[in-house]
Order: structure tokens, then C-alpha cells, then sequence
């Protein structure tokens, strides 16, 4: 698809206007959708505000569209809900519930960050689907919705047309992984870098919930995950990494699995096929030179791994993601399927 009209659902809560977190990821999904980067992508996405402008509260906003701008976008996105929804039980107002029917019914993709997910659910968009949301709301999620399949353990899910993420820095998680789902992976990672953040982070919510952040002393794992990913190349083994890391394997591995969620095998797998979504993207070289550069050995051994973790085979993405060397690239036709949550699951 191409990157085409991005609508944001605008909804202030009648009482006390915009919230804080509510404009947090409200400008989240602004700053990646409405800054244009015509030397990454040109055109880039079109932003459009949809809502009733707001005069309550602290902060005001002033929408350019009605929601019934919502109608005839390629991509809907819900960042949040007034919080009396969330945390009164109050319903999801009828006109915004409305005008997400219509625009799914149109063809658009529907997406929502943190309680945006109570949004789409109230339209019944979710139903049958899986579904996550901010940890501390996913329970009052499933209570409210129980044909949502609610799963609280992962930064964002892709259920093709109807994506939902968690909440605060995982609904620019979720952003991200709709400029790759568009743009490529190339595209996608010189956004993050300009961002200031990673192009993909591994591991789900649990690695935060009610958990003390990893210990940053002098066996930090940054070094060499650092050195792993410059060396991807290399026949690693968690052995190795740990040895680098002065770590016996099993406290290796801990660690790892503490900080990021997923095993160390899984983490580099994920790193390798990363890199090699950037060689097919970036170079002509034959996909047995990708799997060896990427560390995923030989082609057979890439295209299984590169197919079951990005959906797609390692020549379907280089078609659809390849960049012409004679002019700037632009904004592209396919779409490669993705796995439908953030999280590399052991197989």
C-alpha cells in the first residue's frame, strides 16, 4: 500500500479536556505520521485531526475534520479514550464508536495505541481478535470485552487490517512497525535513528511489569549485545556471548531474559533477520550471501527463518522493498505480511 492518509481519532474527555498522557501519545503518533521525510519517502503520510475540538481542560485542541473524517482514510488511529471510560466505566462516546464502523467498513487499516484498544473493541472490531493495551488496563479490557482475545505480554499485535499496542513508548513501537509494514525496514530504521530510539525492540510488556529496571553496573549487557550485532556474521553461541559477557551461561541467559523478555538464541535470531531484511533491501546480493552476512547461514536456512518470522519469503520482500538506485525512494505498492505480535516466541 502506499503510505497514503493517516486519520487521527480525536476525542477529549468532556470534563477535563486533553489529558497529559492522552497528548503524550497523541504527539507520538503525530511526529511520526505528520513530519514529512521526502528524502526517506516522498510522498510521505498525510495527517489529518478528526474530532470535535475540545476547550475544556488545561489544553485545547483545534481539529481540522469532524470524525466523520475518519471515513475514506487508509489508516485510522485511536490513541486513547477519556479517561471516565477507562476508569469510571463510563461508555465509549456514540459518535466516535460510529464513525470507527464506518471507516473499517471503508476499507481502512484500524489501529490503537493503550486505551484506544477500548475504542475499537466498543465498535466491535476486536472481536475474535487478539488485542493488548497498557498492562494495568488489559484486565478491565478483558472484563468488558470478553470476545477480545486480550494478551498482556506483548508491546503491540498485527492482525493484518487491526493492529492494537500498549501503552506510553509501545504505541511508538507500534508506529514504527506500520513504516516498516509500508516503507521497508530501511525506511523504518532511519525514522527510529532520527527518533532517537530502536527500530524494533524485542521482548513484550512483561519485562515491565511491577519489575525493577535491569542493574546497570559493570556486567551491563549493552557492550555486547553491541559487539553481537556488529558480529552477526559470526557463528555466535550463547557461550560466547556470555564468556564476553564474564557471565556464566545460565546467568547470561537470566539476564537476558529478564531485560528483554526472550531468549538470547531468540534475540539473536531476531537481530540476524533484521540485518537481513536491510541487505535485501540495500544490495543485489544473492540470497546466499544475505544468509550468510546476516549469520543465517545457508539460503534454505534463511528463507525458513526469514519466512516464518517477517511472512513473507526473502525474495517476496526484496520485490516489494527493494530501492531503485536511479531515483530517491518513494512510497511502494506491497505490503509483506509481519508476524502478528512485537514478540519472537521460542519455536
Amino acid at each position: 500500500m502506499s503510505t497514503g492518509v493517516v486519520a487521527i481519532a480525536v476525542v477529549p474527555d468532556r470534563r477535563i479536556g486533553t489529558s497529559l498522557w492522552e497528548l503524550y501519545e497523541l504527539s507520538l503518533a503525530c511526529g511520526v505520521f505528520g513530519i514529512p521525510h521526502p528524502d526517506l519517502a516522498d510522498p510521505w503520510y498525510e495527517l489529518r485531526l478528526c474530532g470535535n475540538s475540545g476547550d475544556a481542560g488545561v489544553f485545547s485542541l483545534r481539529t481540522d475534520h469532524g470524525l466523520d473524517g475518519l471515513v475514506g482514510a487508509d489508516t485510522v488511529i485511536v490513541p486513547s479514550v477519556p479517561d471516565a471510560v477507562v476508569e469510571d466505566g463510563e461508555e465509549v462516546p456514540a459518535e466516535l464508536v460510529e464513525a470507527l464502523r464506518a471507516a473499517a467498513a471503508s476499507g481502512a487499516r484500524m489501529v490503537s495505541l493503550c486505551t484506544g484498544a477500548f475504542a475499537l473493541a466498543a465498535a466491535g472490531l476486536l472481536d475474535g481478535r487478539r488485542a493488548t493495551a497498557h498492562w494495568q488496563h488489559t484486565g478491565q479490557l478483558a472484563a468488558r470485552h470478553p470476545e477480545v482475545i486480550v494478551d498482556d505480554s506483548v508491546l503491540y499485535t498485527d492482525e493484518g487490517s487491526v493492529l492494537t499496542s500498549a501503552g506510553a513508548t509501545a504505541a511508538l513501537d507500534l508506529c514504527l512497525h506500520l513504516v516498516r509494514k509500508d516503507l521497508g525496514a530501511t525506511i523504518a530504521g532511519q525514522l527510529a535513528r532520527r527518533l532517537v530510539v530502536p527500530a524494533h525492540r524485542t521482548g513484550g510488556q512483561a519485562q515491565f511489569i511491577e519489575a525493577p529496571l535491569p542493574p546497570s553496573d559493570g556486567d551491563s549487557l549493552g557492550p555486547v549485545l553491541q559487539w553481537a550485532t556488529e558480529n552477526l556474521a559470526d557463528p555466535l553461541t550463547v557461550d560466547d556471548l556470555a564468556r564476553r559477557a564474564r557471565m556464566s551461561p545460565r546467568t547470561f541467559h537470566r539476564r537476558v531474559q529478564e531485560a528483554y523478555g526472550t531468549t538470547p538464541l531468540q534475540w539473536l535470531l531476531q537481530q540476524r533477520v533484521a540485518r537481513a531484511q536491510t541487505l535485501l533491501e540495500s544490495t543485489d546480493l544473492p540470497v546466499e550471501l544475505v544468509g550468510d552476512r546476516s549469520g543465517l547461514g545457508t539460503s534454505a536456512n534463511l528463507r525458513r527463518h526469514f519466512t516464518r518470522t517477517v511472512g513473507v519469503s526473502p525474495s517476496d520482500y526484496r520485490r516489494a522493498f527493494r530501492f531503485s538506485d536511479a531515483a530517491p525512494p518513494r512510497a511502494r505498492s506491497a505490503t509483506p505480511a509481519t508476524p502478528d505480535t512485537a514478540r519472537l516466541s521460542p519455536r
